[in-house]
């Protein structure tokens, strides 16, 4: 009997519907007709053991303790899941094949493999599983990728790595939320303070923000426009570029903050004969944007309908899961394999049929153009998010659906469009020895762009008839003066942004320079998890489209190191955990640093001056566990909900 271990029921369900009929439902599993099963996980069906599953003493939280390592990690199962695990375990046994088919990333890898090392069989039988790989649950993609098993063995790093992280988190959560809380009680403070290995560092990027923004002292800055005459006498007007003399006078964004200069610059400037000395005239061309990965499709959600990341993902395995309307969505890539270019014509055909664009859209699309998403050498385990040849019977889809549905069609409908056209002129004017900059941009085609709300040509900024040598006259020099403005506060599609694009955010320069080509803070399945889990503990809050730290979250972050607080040491360990699912770096490379980190954390933390928690608010947290019914927060019970693994 070959066993197939799906991660959820959804999952197990498509995979029996490609395997041969008649079925048999069983609790907890299909048999098909040539007595082959398929069963499932819910998710994880194991999780990490508590510390006083290692030891009794560790249920009283206490410095002496910490850090608290296991030397053998042990896992336990889930209370609510505890049947499934069994029916599993049962099946794992009896069956001669295995194929792993949890969902196509780290996590999804890792917790079918626990699943079947916990059933303890042979190494034969284990030297034999096999990988499917499924992206698209509908009946077609499904029966294909039961023809393309690979060797389970292949992802044994992408394991590892699920592992690393997994162990990591709780290494972390678990023992400074223990050291932070012990802290801030040794200080007066009594309630749970939470420690999180990537919330931590996401919480310090806004509290930075909102510290930013509170303490901002806007200041004055002076521009300097040309205003040009040419010798037919047209108008048009070019900007001054400082130069490197003047840096003394400007700040690091080069804005000129003396406005003596700006003035001076403006009086020699004025009535004075000027020369184009530079001037460029291009046609270029912009392709369209990739499909989108989660992060990508969640970001512009949230700038387009203001939704939070949590509701796109869930629209999205709402979307997969039940419509099989889309491929899988938790997916960090942006790229498709070649060969689902020969999909394209159904594909469009489905977007029609189900409302995905509007069908004169999709008939101005040219199914034959391959586009530079089409690339095998940049798809790994998953490929983008792209809509499906699943065609709806019925409209049947909710409004918030729709929109996230349409996103996803766009974005591929606009691989088959033409690329956008404009022409584009840069000049250069010297004007009494001073450098002036005047730019122009003028649509020739939309292509793709007509999908973007950009609906006819135009001219962006308009230029006269220019030739280089042009002599031309400055009727007036005009100082203009502007305001700095303060950064604004984060909403979801900035804090998305700034978790993917974590090196703008990171002070170690190697560091920065290894994280510019990585994923960034937290993964893709994971970021919108961990920005609720942020309001959930009331450490963030929302004022409209703007997301806010709480008093609670603010004092939170002045009592922690930096070290915890930067995003440095968990955006270089996210980039290790790529690494480690490349083969590039092994579980104990990436391990003994960690625990070398966490010593220094927590020895910090039992050294903490106690005034540090004077700002920390006693009452939010205390009513919170007045109403979990929970007496005081140090009891095993209490921890569960208070500390954090992400």
């Amino acid at each position: 009997m070959k066993l197939y271990i799906a991660e959820k029921p959804s999952l197990g369900r498509a995979i029996a519907d490609a395997l041969p009929k008649p079925h048999k439902k069983h609790d907890g599993y299909i048999e098909v007709a040539n007595g082959d099963c398929v069963s499932w996980c819910i998710g994880h069906l194991l999780e990490q053991a508590e510390p006083d599953d290692y030891d009794e003493r560790f249920k009283k939280w206490q410095f002496e303790h910490l850090p608290i390592i296991p030397e053998q990690w042990q896992l336990k199962a889930k209370t609510k899941t505890r049947k499934q695990l069994t029916v599993l375990k049962k099946l794992i046994k009896q069956a001669t094949a295995l194929v792993h088919a949890g969902d196509p990333d780290r996590e999804g890898q890792l917790l079918v493999d626990q699943v079947i090392e916990e059933a303890k069989i042979s190494k034969t039988k284990k030297q034999h599983i096999q990988r499917l790989l499924i992206s698209d649950l509908n009946l077609a993609a499904v029966k294909k990728a039961l023809t393309t098993m690979r060797s389970n063995r292949e992802f044994i790093p992408l394991s590892v790595s699920a592992l690393a992280r997994s162990r990591a988190d709780w290494l972390f959560g678990m023992n400074l939320t223990r050291a932070y809380t012990l802290a801030g009680q040794k200080a007066g403070f009594g309630n749970v303070l939470s420690v999180g290995r990537v919330q931590t560092p996401i919480l310090g990027l806004v509290v930075n923000r909102d510290n930013d923004i509170a303490n901002f002292v806007p200041k004055p800055f002076y521009e300097v426009l040309a205003h040009l005459v040419t010798p037919e006498k047209q108008s048009f007007s070019a900007k001054w570029i400082p130069s490197k003399a003047c840096e003394p006078y400007q700040d690091e964004e080069g804005r000129v903050l003396n406005k003596a200069l700006a003035e001076n610059v403006a009086s020699r400037i004025t009535q004075q004969n000027a020369e184009l000395t530079a001037l460029e005239q291009k046609q270029k061309k912009q392709t369209a944007p990739l499909p989108y990965n989660l992060s990508a499709l969640q970001i512009d959600a949230a700038k387009a309908f203001a939704m939070p990341a949590q509701k796109v993902l869930d629209i999205c395995q709402t979307l997969y899961e039940r419509h099989k309307l889309i491929t899988y969505p938790r997916s960090d890539n942006r790229y498709l394999p070649n060969d689902h270019h020969q999909d394209a014509s159904v594909i469009l055909k489905a977007i029609s049929t189900n409302g995905g664009q509007g069908v004169e859209l999709v008939k101005a699309a040219d199914s034959k153009k391959r586009s530079k998403c089409f690339n095998d050498s940049k798809v790994a385990a998953h490929h983008a998010i792209v809509p499906t040849a699943k065609q709806l019977k019925s409209a049947s889809l909710g409004s918030d659906e729709t929109k996230v549905y349409q996103l996803i069609c766009r974005h591929y409908l606009i691989q088959f469009y033409p690329d956008y056209i404009y022409n584009e002129t840069k000049a250069e004017i010297t004007i009494a020895g001073g450098l002036f900059k005047a730019n122009a941009k003028q649509d020739v085609s939309l292509g793709f762009k007509v999908l973007m709300g950009k609906s006819e040509l135009k001219d962006e900024a308009t230029l006269p008839p220019l030739t280089k040598g042009m002599l031309l006259f400055c009727s007036q020099g005009e100082v203009v003066e502007k305001y700095t403005s303060p950064p604004a506060h984060f909403s979801d599609a900035t804090l998305l942004a700034a978790m993917t694009g974590i090196s703008r955010y990171v002070q170690d320069p190697q560091i920065k320079k290894v994280l510019k080509d990585t994923d960034g803070l937290g993964t893709e399945a994971t970021r919108a998890g961990i920005i609720e889990l942020l309001f959930k503990r009331r450490f963030l809050k929302r004022e409209g489209k703007l997301i806010k730290a709480t008093e609670t979250g603010s004092a939170l972050i002045s009592v922690l190191p930096q070290g915890l607080v930067r995003p440095d040491l968990t955006a270089k360990w996210e980039s290790s955990l790529g690494d480690i699912a490349q083969q590039v770096m092994s579980y104990q490379q990436f391990l003994q640093p960690l625990l070398a980190d966490l010593n220094s954390f927590v020895q910090q933390a039992a050294n903490c001056d106690s005034n540090v928690f004077a700002k920390l608010p006693k009452t939010s947290a205390k009513k919170r566990f007045v109403k979990r019914g929970q007496k005081t927060p140090y009891k095993k019970s209490s921890y569960k909900k208070s500390s954090v693994t992400g």
